[in-house]
Order: structure tokens, then C-alpha cells, then sequence
């Protein structure tokens, strides 16, 4: 197919014919796992031991004679069952919409304009773009290859990749494996070259559909958090089975009464069960990867949430991703003579149209790439009316880009000349190597590439040849190519970037920029950004030169790596992490890969970004922003900070309740909770630990803090003093209170009233008490959050209920209160609050943080 024709197929489908294909055959997506239906939710709620205990104690009710308090307690089970599912449903919808934005890409041609979308979107003819690295969407036929290989192991089993031809519109679709077929199958990998593509058949029609394989785009492990909160809640049921059954033996032997005595033991495990963990854990990281997207983040493994507020060091691409990655040519160098251009240049000096000439026809007619389509904007723009400009030329063969040579040229054939033209583009000193040239010129070349890389330019050299129209050579090195001139390439940093990078130096996160450009270019760059010590730059061959020691010594000062390779990424991850370095590595190619699985979290670029980069991220950068990295550490700061919290409360909330619940049997008092009372606590801390923290707004100096250490503990020694402190300061005044009234003649209803709504004050103050650590409840409290009031009202309205209305003091086993006596409680919540208050004091923040240090 000659390349006139590609140009024509290249037009793609509209969006009529689009939505008919879609309407008709569906989304390109295979079948997948069935998602958990409202039945499968609830089946998974009730088999918690939570309600299993709850069960028991209905039935417990029941032989006792007192149905009243079963059906409160059914009653119960039934709203808690109702949080759990709103909690779990808000769960699968944050999952569900990070597995739509992490689905493959895919570059299309429709109406004749490249577009990338998502690879479910994809519709048969659709025209597709292949290169090295992308995840190949829908099975499909090759209309031209040039260079392109395919990894075919996902169906065939055979890790060797596969050449592929360029169709002849004859052959039929065969079966995946052999080299010189025309076609490519859905779930395969570019490994090598650029293809271009029609769409066959989609969906389940594909081979990877018909034999039922399916990619799995988001991972699911534990993370090192989940893994201690697996180890805490152990701890928890542990001592609470082992309390339970002492509760009920010294119950039983002490009073006599083995059912009452196995109530009590059922209370106590209900009181010490902290079922809330793992559920905090779910909804936290969940909604928290969720958060991160919102962000233009996407959050591919779970424990980048939590590495986030860890990392020390962010390296970082320049292109694209510290700048806007859009190219405009602002300067010409041929032979020692400087031009420079402007956005409403309209003509060049004559000795200047061959550099812009050849660097368009070693260019795609149809380029993709933004320094291409910058040569072609310009050649547009200055060269219209002159001879310079060969829309009559045909393609004859690309020799690609490679690691060994930065440099590609393209072959033509001209109708009225007798020889082959090439025209070669890509690095300065590659270009000035396969044009053989002297000693002399190559330091005048320098001398030139110095000079526009000092004013932060990209530069690219060009060469043009001639050759006969006999059998082309192997390489590139065999034509005799001529320096025509350098190109200077403008790309302006991203208007965010400095502020950005000010706020990582604030929240000390180092940045380090790895670029393969000059080093005056990226000197100039980060002087722009505001990037620490600009002055000392590593360069790709002195990182070649130096061992692993001495670059350990080098790295611990040096935040620019200039004219450096993807490959050379790995070492410095490596030398990163060897100096204690927690890294983040940014990434867009096949060859960053081992650096982005090296690295603490990897970070692909999803706007340019290759699927392989994207499938060995933790994260992938959505719109290729270094802002949005910087917003997703903020955010991952946010997500710890409200975890620790709520975590925290849980800690504290159950220390009163369990005691409560122990206390009275070991000194022979009337039982302060039944599973009633301890039920309607429920209802307070679940939604408040997993939706009131969870939304809670980040700490005013969330970035103006030093990194969490790596591996540090969820709970640390001051989030253990702050939950002791709390849980027995409220523990103390609660049964102090119990103990008052009893021993002052108060009935037992009225002790167990004043005990309780001073438990439940007691609790709301906590939760108002620990949204902030660093400010006090009566800042805090302005802050705004709807679920926390919701939360509040709801629990102090039902409060009132089980208080005031006749019928529910029977069933907790309340006496009226006299409004004295709730001014005393209210009294007692405030002095509760005081001591959470007096825990958080930021002299106990120094005192723990020396500790751990």
C-alpha cells in the first residue's frame, strides 16, 4: 500500500458511523467478574461476627421472656445493616469509576483527527495507531508496519515477539503466533516499531474474548496498612474472647444466673469487637484513590495512598510534564548564523529554508509528535510558495530511532530526480555522527547547541543525503549525509510548575528533573521552577562513567540529570533508595518500565504515556501534570491524616464501652450496658469513623511538614497516648458517675440513664475533638462538614428519644431524668472534651516525636 492510499484509510470513522457500530455490537470489553449485587452485599454484612453476636443476643431475649428487647435489637440491626450497605455501595462506585479511567487507551484516527480514547470506546474499522509499548485494544488487520513487532505471549504462550507485514487485501484473519502476519490481537504488546491499523472485530469477538481471558486492570493487595490493622483487630477479638468468657464464668458463678451471665459476656465481646477497622480501611483507601482521580490521578495500587506521604524524593521528566509539551520552532542555526523565529514569522531567509525543508520530510506527513508537527506548522507558515515544501513525494522506507542512534531518517522517492532523497532529524551529536563529521565541526556545532540550549531550547539537528535507487543500505551510517542546520524548539514550562515545586520543597520532598536535553536547556528550565541547586548537573555519560558508590555521593546534592537515557533511570532510583530515599519516579516509555517497578511509587503519564509504563505504575497521571503529582501527595498526606483519626476514635470509643461493660460485673453492680445500648453506640461510631473523618478537610500545614518516615507504624506512640487518654478520661467519668448515683440512692434505671446519655455526650465531644490535631475544637469547629452534623443531630435525636418517650425507657432500661441532672452530663462531656483538649497539646507532639526519633 503506497502512502498516498494510507492517507486516504487514514480518514477513520465519523461519529454517526461510530455510535451505529457501538449501538449495534456493544463496547470493546470482554465480560467481566460480576459485580456484588445488593443480595451479595447484605449476605456478606449479616455473616459478620458483629451480627452474629446480635443474633445471639435476640435469642438470648427471647428465653429470657423479654421479646420487647429483641425486637429493639432487630430494630437496630436492621439501620446498622442500612449504613453498612449505603457505605459498601459507596465503596463499589468509587472502584467503579477507577476501573473506567484505568482501561487501556487507544489512538484513533476519526474524521480525519488523531484521537486518543478509551480502548472500551473502540469500534470495528476504527483506524488505529500502533507504537512501541501500546497494549493493542481489538484484534485488527495491519495496513502499514514499519519495524513493528508484537509480543504475542498472552495467546500463544511464546515470550519471542512477532514481526508483522503490511496487509496485501487479500489474506484472510489467521491465527495469532508467526512473523510476517497482517494482523494483531486484542490484549497483545507493541515491542518494537509503528503500525497502522483497521479494526476487525471487538469485544468477545476477539481471540483473547473467545478463549475467555481477561486483563486485569486494577490490583488488589494488601497493603502494609491493612496488614496492621489485620494484626490489631486479632489483638482486639482475642483479649475480647478471652474477657468474654471470664466475664460470663465469674457472672455466672457470683450471681447465679447463666443466661443473664452470658448476656453480660456477649456485651462485653460486642463492646471490645472492633469490627470498624477493616471497614475503615476499605472505605478509606477506596473513596481515597477516588479523591486522588479527582485529581487527575489514577490510582492503580492500593499502597501509593499510603507511600504517598512518605516520599522524600520526586524525580520527573521535563518535557510534557514540567512543561506544557507544546513545541513551537523559535530558532534556526545553519552554519554558525542564528535566525530567530516568531509565532507570526511569515518568511525565512533563503539560507534557512533547507533546515526547516528536510526536517519536515524526516517527519510523517501526518505527525503526531509535538516537535513535528512544530517543523510542519513552521514550513506551513514560511515555505508555502516555495519549492521546499514536496507534497508530491512518495514514502519509500523510515529507518526508526533507536537506543544506539538518537536519530531517524526517511527515505523518498522525488518524480523528477533519479535518486532516493533521506532526511535525517533527532540528536545533535547523533545527527553530526552519521554525517561523519570532523573535529573542527563538531566543535563549532557544540559551540552553536550550547548557545540555544543556555536559552532553554531543544535542540535538533538535521542532515539530508541522496542515494541511488538501487537496494537501500541496512543503516543509517552508510548514506553520505550533509549537516544542514539546528532547529531550536521552544516549550513553555506548565504555569503551575513553580508553585509546585515550592510546595514540595515546603513539605521537604526533593525534586529531581532527568531529561535528554542539553544541559544549558535544563539549567535554564530549572532556574524557571525554582529547582534547588541548578547549578550542579550529572550528565548521561558522566552517570555511565561513575560506580555505584561514587553516584551515592553525587546523588545526595544533585537534582539535574541532563542528556540522560530511560535505562539510566533504574540507577538512579537504585542509588535513591540506597540513601534512604523514599522515590517517586515519573515515567513514559517501554524503557521506563524497570525504573517505574524499581521506584517506591512508579508514575506513568496517561496522556503519552505507553500501556506498559501505565501497567508498571502505582499511578498514572492523567492530564501529565507535575501539578497534579504534587495534589496527589496532598492529598495522600489527607487520607493518613483522617485514617489516624478515625482510627484513633475507634481506639478510644471502645476503652468506656468495654469498661463499662466489665466494671460492674467483677464489683457486683447492676449492668450499666445491655447489647441494646451498645448497638445504639454503633450507630455513632460507624458512620463517624468511616464517612465523618473520611471527609474531613486536610490540616492547615498538611504540606509544610518533613515526610512521614517509610514503615511507620498506624499506631504510633502518640496516637496511643492520645486514644488511652481519651477512652480512659471518658471511662473515669462515665463510671464515676454510675458509681455516684448508685451509692447516692438514685434507682438503678436513673444511674444506667446518667451513665449513658454522659457515655454518649462523652463520645460526640471525641468526635468533634479529634477532626484536628493541630487546631482546637473551637477552630475546628468552624470548619465545615455536612456528614459530621448529620451524624451529630441524628444521635442526639434518638438520644432524646430513648430518654424522654415512656415506651423506649422500658426498653433501655432508663428512669426519667430531671433536667438538672442532663445539665450534669452535658457538664461532664464538656470536662470529657477537655481532657481529648489537653491529649492533643502540641508539647505532647514534641515529647512523642523526639521518641520515635
Amino acid at each position: 500500500m503506497n502512502d498516498s492510499n494510507v492517507i486516504d484509510a487514514l480518514q477513520g470513522l465519523s461519529d454517526a458511523e461510530v455510535s451505529e457500530r457501538l449501538a449495534v455490537e456493544g463496547y470493546n470489553e470482554l465480560p467481566g467478574a460480576k459485580k456484588r449485587t445488593v443480595l451479595a452485599i447484605l449476605w456478606e454484612v449479616v455473616r459478620e461476627p458483629m451480627f452474629i453476636l446480635l443474633i445471639a443476643c435476640g435469642v438470648l431475649y427471647l428465653l429470657l421472656g423479654d421479646p420487647e428487647e429483641a425486637l429493639m435489637l432487630l430494630g437496630f440491626v436492621v439501620v446498622v445493616i442500612g449504613i453498612t450497605l449505603y457505605q459498601e455501595n459507596k465503596t463499589e462506585k468509587a472502584l467503579d469509576a477507577l476501573r473506567e479511567l484505568s482501561s487501556p487507551r487507544a489512538l484513533v484516527i476519526r474524521n480525519g483527527v488523531q484521537v486518543r480514547i478509551a480502548g472500551r470506546d473502540v469500534a470495528r474499522d476504527d483506524i488505529m495507531l500502533l507504537q512501541e509499548g501500546d497494549r493493542v485494544p481489538a484484534d485488527a488487520v495491519v495496513l502499514r508496519s514499519t519495524n513493528l513487532s508484537v509480543d504475542e505471549s498472552l495467546l500463544t504462550g511464546e515470550s519471542v515477539p512477532v514481526r508483522k507485514a503490511s496487509w496485501n487485501g487479500v489474506d484472510e484473519k489467521g491465527r495469532p503466533g508467526g512473523d510476517d502476519q497482517p494482523f494483531v490481537f486484542s490484549g497483545t504488546m507493541v515491542v518494537g516499531g509503528q503500525g497502522v491499523a483497521r479494526v476487525a472485530s471487538t469485544g468477545s469477538r476477539t481471540e483473547i474474548g473467545k478463549i475467555g481471558k481477561a486483563l486485569q486492570t486494577l490490583e488488589t493487595e494488601d497493603t502494609n496498612l491493612q496488614k496492621q490493622v489485620g494484626g490489631i483487630v486479632k489483638t482486639f477479638a482475642l483479649v475480647g474472647f478471652f474477657l468474654c468468657v471470664a466475664v460470663v464464668l465469674v457472672f455466672g458463678y457470683t450471681r447465679h444466673d447463666w443466661l443473664e451471665g452470658i448476656l453480660a459476656g456477649l456485651s462485653l465481646a460486642m463492646a471490645t469487637l472492633p469490627e470498624e477497622f477493616p471497614v475503615v480501611m476499605t472505605v478509606f483507601l477506596a473513596l481515597g484513590a477516588w479523591r486522588i482521580s479527582k485529581r487527575r490521578v489514577l490510582t492503580r495500587r492500593a499502597h501509593a495512598i499510603e507511600t504517598l506521604g512518605s516520599a522524600t524524593v520526586l524525580c520527573t521528566d521535563k518535557t510534557g510534564t514540567l512543561t506544557v509539551n507544546r513545541m513551537t520552532v523559535s530558532r534556526i542555526a545553519v552554519e554558525g548564523a542564528f535566525h530567530d523565529v516568531g509565532e507570526r514569522t511569515a518568511t525565512l531567509p533563503e539560507a534557512f529554508h533547507d533546515a526547516v525543508e528536510y526536517a519536515i520530510i524526516a517527519s510523517p506527513r501526518d505527525p503526531f509528535d509535538p516537535m513535528e508537527k512544530a517543523m510542519r506548522e513552521l514550513g506551513a507558515r514560511t515555505l508555502m510558495d516555495t519549492e521546499h515544501l514536496h507534497e508530491d513525494w512518495s514514502f519509500v522506507r523510515e529507518y526508526p530511532l533507536s537506543d544506539k542512534l538518537l536519530a531517524m531518517s526517511r527515505v523518498w522517492e522525488s518524480p523528477d530526480r533519479e535518486h532516493f532523497v533521506i532526511a535525517a532529524k533527532g540528536a545533535p551529536e547523533a545527527v553530526a555522527d552519521i554525517c561523519h563529521l570532523d573535529e573542527a565541526g563538531l566543535s563549532k556545532l557544540r559551540a552553536d547547541i550550547d548557545r540555544m540550549a543556555d536559552d532553554g531550547l531543544r535542540v535538533i539537528g538535521v542532515a539530508q543525503a541522496e542515494f541511488g535507487r538501487s537496494g537501500l543500505p541496512e543503516g543509517q551510517h552508510d548514506f553520505a549525509f550533509r549537516f544542514v542546520g539546528l532547529l531550536g524548539l521552544h516549550d513553555p514550562v506548565r504555569p503551575d510548575v513553580p508553585q509546585a515545586v515550592a510546595d514540595c520543597a515546603g513539605a521537604g520532598i526533593r525534586v529531581v528533573m532527568i531529561t535528554g536535553d542539553y544541559p544549558g536547556t535544563a539549567r535554564n528550565i530549572a532556574g524557571t521552577i525554582g529547582l534547588a541547586n541548578p547549578g550542579e548537573i550529572i550528565t548521561g555519560p558522566e552517570l555511565d562513567a561513575m560506580d555505584d558508590a561514587e553516584l551515592r555521593r553525587r546523588i545526595a546534592t544533585v537534582n539535574i540529570f541532563a542528556r540522560a537515557v530511560p535505562e539510566q533511570k533504574l540507577r538512579i532510583v537504585r542509588a535513591l533508595k540506597a540513601n534512604g530515599e523514599v522515590v517517586a519516579m515519573t515515567g513514559d516509555g517501554v524503557n521506563d518500565a524497570p525504573a517505574l517497578k524499581a521506584a517506591d511509587i512508579g508514575i506513568a503519564m496517561g496522556g503519552r504515556g505507553t500501556d506498559v509504563a501505565r501497567e508498571s505504575s502505582a499511578l498514572v497521571l492523567l492530564d501529565d501534570d507535575f501539578a497534579s503529582i504534587v495534589q496527589a501527595v496532598r492529598v495522600g498526606r489527607r487520607i493518613f491524616d483522617n485514617l489516624r483519626k478515625a482510627m484513633t476514635f475507634i481506639f478510644s470509643v471502645h476503652l468506656p464501652i468495654a469498661g463499662m461493660s466489665l466494671l460492674p460485673v467483677l464489683l457486683k453492680w447492676p449492668l450499666a450496658l445491655m447489647p441494646v445500648h451498645i448497638l445504639f453506640l454503633e450507630l455513632i461510631i460507624d458512620p463517624a469513623c468511616s464517612v465523618v473523618f473520611e471527609m474531613e478537610d486536610e490540616e492547615a500545614d498538611i504540606m509544610k511538614r518533613k515526610p512521614r518516615p517509610a514503615g511507620e507504624r498506624l499506631f504510633g506512640p502518640r496516637m496511643i497516648f492520645i486514644g488511652l487518654t481519651q477512652g480512659f478520661g471518658i471511662f473515669a467519668l462515665v463510671a464515676g458517675i454510675y458509681a455516684w448515683a448508685l451509692f447516692s440512692g438514685y434507682g438503678e434505671g436513673e444511674a444506667r440513664a446518667l451513665a449513658y446519655v454522659n457515655l454518649v455526650f462523652g463520645n460526640i465531644g471525641m468526635i468533634f475533638s479529634n477532626r484536628s490535631w493541630t487546631r482546637s475544637i473551637l477552630k475546628s469547629i468552624r470548619m465545615p462538614n455536612r456528614a459530621l452534623w448529620i451524624v451529630a443531630s441524628a444521635a442526639l435525636a434518638f438520644l432524646a428519644l430513648a430518654v424522654f418517650v415512656p415506651a423506649l425507657n422500658g426498653v433501655f432500661g432508663f428512669a426519667s431524668l430531671h433536667p438538672w441532672q442532663l445539665a450534669l452530663c452535658a457538664v461532664t462531656g464538656v470536662v470529657a472534651v477537655l481532657i481529648n483538649e489537653i491529649a492533643k497539646l502540641p508539647v505532647f507532639a514534641r515529647v512523642f516525636d523526639r521518641a520515635e526519633r
